[in-house]
């Protein structure tokens, strides 16, 4: 018989993964509770004996994905001083690896930050979370930078918000227009010129 403890931790994975679907269809305030449980296979009791509400449900997502970051980090960090590789392709690589869909993706973390801006509570849940990921990618950059004897005229933290933020308008232009703006087109013919003019060896 499986463990409760192993049971919980598939049903709140269904459950998670059910949502992505359901948010990315109907969007985080046209998806209710049922639709998730639908999708999922589960009753409105097995929702919220994991979740307290649709908030909660948002941030666990964002918490996966900073869990699989922090993981992909682990990995990379043993190898750098031997093969630090390009910073550029390091940050990047991980910023598409984490949200494997990235319009599914996109279309719920849009979302959940407009309802961040209209809801304090949802606003500084969502704020610690993206911090999580900053400051595991600025750890990061931080190894890449000191194993390949780089040094950043600026702090490691505002370069990440930077790369962060063009990654994130890029992908909104390429889902919009993927053949005027192929998929990590901006982030590659441009980040380069920024890190070129913010670092010297």
């Amino acid at each position: 018989m499986e463990p409760p403890k192993r049971r919980r931790s598939a049903t709140r994975a269904r459950l998670l993964e059910g949502a992505l679907e359901v948010f990315a269809e109907r969007g985080f305030h046209g998806a209710s509770v049922e639709d998730i449980c639908d999708r999922a296979g589960f009753t409105r009791g097995a929702f919220y004996s994991n979740f307290g509400s649709k908030d909660e449900l948002v941030l666990a997502l964002f918490q996966a994905t900073t869990d699989r970051l922090l993981e992909q980090i682990a990995a990379l960090l043993p190898d750098l001083a031997n093969q630090p590789g390009t910073l550029l392709d390091a940050v990047l690589g991980l910023l598409d690896e984490a949200a494997p869909d990235q319009r599914q993706w996109h279309l719920i973390s849009t979302e959940f930050t407009l309802h961040a801006l209209r809801h304090p509570e949802a606003a500084t849940a969502l704020n610690q979370q993206r911090a999580m990921f900053r400051d595991q990618l600025t750890r990061l950059v931080e190894e890449i930078t000191q194993a390949s004897g780089l040094r950043l005229s600026v702090p490691p933290q505002q370069f990440v918000r930077l790369v962060i933020a063009v990654h994130e308008g890029a992908r909104a232009q390429s889902l919009l227009e993927p053949d005027l703006v192929p998929a990590g087109s901006l982030e590659h013919t441009f980040l380069p010129l920024v890190l070129d003019a913010i670092s010297r060896k």
